[in-house]
């Protein structure tokens, strides 16, 4: 009997290996994993690259306080500010702490400018930001935050593609706007680009400040560092995770030179961010997301799995009712709940993982090999067909 507490409903498999896009269980099988930890190992399992830089900065040094200038730190920030909008960036260790770290950022910004009360933050209804106390409360679903009370005040939810509702709530109070680029756990949704510059016009014109929630859908997912990047606009905060550490537990958020400024010390910090063996994977991760070819490679094949989901959508009308998302973000949206045909495609050694919406998500490494997706599309034919 397991010592763990029943907080996730765990798939009764263990694995002892991983390697690129494949997992292999305790039991012998052979799994294409297109889970990669949710969108985390954007470099496929036990990539030699990313092992070798851990394995050299473990043999230097892993820890040490902030209290000392880190310069596996310094080089990883240098380079997320030189590579995107952002002029500053603090680490963290998560995406529920860097989006927990936006908030706070958003908010020390306005009292370091005078107004104490412009604090409130407005997000989508029943989107993700996290499992933290304040970002449950930010994400607005009943399902996430029953039981937890009282309830954190300062967040407002308007619907999702609800401009008309968002406009109305904002107030004098309200300090910023903070929606996923990309809804994730939400169903694969993604915020049209015409939308995103509609966002930025608005908070330019309220005089509030933008986040863009970038933990599932940054670095390098969509074929551009950011998915934000499509649209042209500037936000003003950005916490990522996830992939920046290709599977190392990293996170951080980028920011302006303006809303920094409220970032004096002692207003944030975090044990354990910023660590020297998590910054070598970090910087790791950057060589190889820019290095040359390598995001028009995600395009590359992220254009052809659409293209052939969508065939097979065509194929079959009466189960697949959308294919979402953007370059390796997918997702399959079914016109019925999703659990069968999850535990369908596992039985045939495919691993994917659900979203809102009867939304399977499809999740592949950024580096995924043509003849891997091929084969995760003769799985998915072959699941339709027993459907049908």
């Amino acid at each position: 009997m397991s010592a763990l507490a029943k907080n996730y409903n765990r798939r009764k498999i263990a694995f002892k290996r991983g390697k690129g896009s494949f997992l292999y269980s305790t039991n012998g099988k052979k799994y294409l994993d297109f889970i990669q930890g949710i969108a985390v190992n954007s470099l496929g399992h036990s990539n030699p690259y990313l092992i070798n830089k851990m394995k050299n900065q473990a043999q230097k040094v892993w820890h040490v306080s902030n209290a000392f200038i880190i310069p596996e730190g310094e080089r990883l920030a240098k380079r997320l500010t030189q590579k995107t909008f952002a002029d500053y960036v603090i680490f963290q260790n998560s995406g529920a702490e860097a989006t927990e770290a936006a908030i706070k950022v958003a908010r020390r910004y306005f009292y370091s400018i005078g107004k104490k009360n412009k604090n409130r933050i407005i997000c989508i209804k029943n989107s993700f930001h996290g499992r933290t106390i304040a970002t449950i409360n930010a994400s607005g679903s009943k399902k996430m935050t029953e039981g937890f009370g009282p309830k954190v005040a300062g967040f407002d939810h308007f619907n999702f593609g609800d401009h008309k509702q968002l406009k109305k709530m904002i107030k004098k109070n309200t300090a910023a706007i903070m929606v996923e680029t990309i809804l994730g756990e939400g169903g694969i949704k993604v915020i049209p680009d015409w939308c995103l510059k509609d966002l930025r016009k608005l908070c330019n014109q309220k005089k509030i400040l933008l986040i863009l929630d970038e933990v599932q859908c940054g670095v390098g997912r969509t074929g551009k560092f950011f998915a934000f990047e499509y649209s042209k606009v500037k936000p003003d905060i950005v916490p990522i995770a996830k992939g920046i550490g290709g599977g190392f537990p990293l996170g951080a958020v980028l920011m302006t030179k303006k809303v920094a400024s409220g970032m004096v010390p002692g207003t944030h910090g975090s044990t354990f961010a910023g660590n020297p063996l998590a910054m070598s994977v970090g910087n790791a991760v950057m060589d190889q997301i820019f290095k040359k070819g390598f995001l028009k490679n995600v395009n590359t094949k992220s254009k052809y799995f659409h293209k052939e989901l969508n065939k097979i959508k065509n194929n079959y009308p009466k189960l697949i009712k959308e294919i979402r998302g953007k370059g390796l973000l997918i997702g399959i949206k079914l016109y019925f709940d999703q659990t069968k045909f999850i535990k369908t495609l596992e039985k045939n050694n495919l691993l994917t993982i659900r979203a809102a919406e009867n939304v399977i998500r499809v999740l592949p490494p950024l580096n995924v090999k043509k003849a891997e997706i091929n084969l995760a599309l003769k799985i998915i034919k072959k699941v339709c067909e027993e459907y049908k």
